[in-house]
């Protein structure tokens, strides 16, 4: 009698592999507070005060309420209906979940499938959060290239050629996708054309495709705003002009494969992109820690949220009754959730 799936291993690598990437972030921080001492961090940490946290409050609703926003518009234009006050509020758990759960997707994970749940199309529901936080990934980068071109930092030197690089893959992909075949009844086939068709309907529309620009960029200005008051807070003195660029390169970092919510990569590139501009690893690692205990206060309106939603989904009165086409509902794998923006 063969082995069931998960006792393959394949099946019992995985979790190995995850737990081995989130404590390498702890593994990180703790190798950083251990070389530069625990003493800066522990007193940037305590000189968070009233206006730093209301600040992040503030700056935390403007992002959320920008990333609901495309959200809604996103799914809206999938045929999947979204009101904005629900989707602020799913927003702001999910904010909640990734910042205080490892892998820092689970929480899109969970708002895709209570919206599948709640509108009758699980499909579409997973494929508007993956567009919708893929679209924001896309305008992070290309907004950090800009600023990091315009704006001294220790990555200049690598730029052009990151930027080259970064124009060769996208163009690569664009050719592959293009070269396949898009027609005929194969999965290979039924994806692109589904993919395609998202992209069109979900992000390019004169309806769509401006908000989408839009939130999304607010969106990353307002993280990088509570990036700024964090570095203020553990003592930085900068001008905006030196600190943005740094500030932005640890907020970039926090996409990589970490802890929870970028803990451990943000640190250690914070250390050398503060260390490498004259200002100190110790104060990168600081403003990093800072960035992070802010991210989690502005996010405690999803810990209410979670609380106030405990009891079992019941879907909302604009989708009682209503029949909605499953078509198009291929299933999205939950990796395409990965990204902060």
């Amino acid at each position: 009698m063969p082995q069931a799936a998960a006792d393959t291993p394949t099946a019992q690598v995985r979790p190995a592999w995850a737990r081995v990437r989130n404590l390498g972030g702890v593994a990180l921080v703790v190798a950083l507070l251990w070389w530069l001492g625990t003493g800066p961090a522990l007193t940037a940490l305590r000189n968070i005060d009233t206006p730093a946290v209301v600040a992040a409050l503030l700056l935390g609703a403007l992002s959320t309420v920008c990333c609901a926003w495309r959200w809604r518009l996103v799914a809206e234009g999938l045929g999947v209906r979204l009101p904005l006050g629900t989707a602020v509020a799913d927003s702001y758990r999910a904010v909640f979940l990734n910042a205080t759960l490892p892998g820092g997707v689970l929480g899109d994970v969970h708002r895709a499938v209570r919206h599948g749940r709640e509108a009758g199309n699980a499909g579409r529901a997973v494929r508007a959060v993956v567009w919708e936080r893929t679209a924001g990934q896309v305008v992070q980068v290309t907004l950090a290239a800009v600023l990091l071109l315009a704006l001294p930092s220790p990555a200049r030197p690598w730029l052009p050629a990151a930027t080259a690089l970064a124009v060769a893959v996208a163009l690569g992909v664009l050719l592959l996708a293009r070269a396949l075949p898009r027609s005929g009844p194969s999965r290979r086939a039924r994806a692109l054309r589904a993919a395609a068709a998202d992209v069109r309907a979900g992000l390019l529309t004169r309806r769509t495709g401006p908000g989408v620009l839009l939130a999304s960029v607010v969106a990353v200005l307002g993280h990088l705003g509570t990036f700024v008051v964090a570095a203020r807070v553990a003592g930085a003195t900068a001008p905006l002009a030196q600190l943005v660029p740094l500030t932005l390169l640890a907020l970039l970092a926090m996409g990589l494969p970490a802890n929870v919510a970028g803990f451990g990569p943000r640190e250690g590139v914070a250390a050398w992109a503060f260390g490498a501009a004259g200002l100190g690893a110790a104060q990168g690692v600081s403003t990093a820690l800072v960035y992070g205990a802010l991210v989690v206060l502005a996010a405690l309106p999803g810990a209410a949220v979670l609380l106030l939603r405990r009891r079992p989904a019941r879907p909302p009165r604009w989708a009682r009754g209503r029949t909605v086409n499953q078509g198009g509902s291929a299933a999205v794998p939950a990796a395409g959730l990965a990204g902060s923006a």
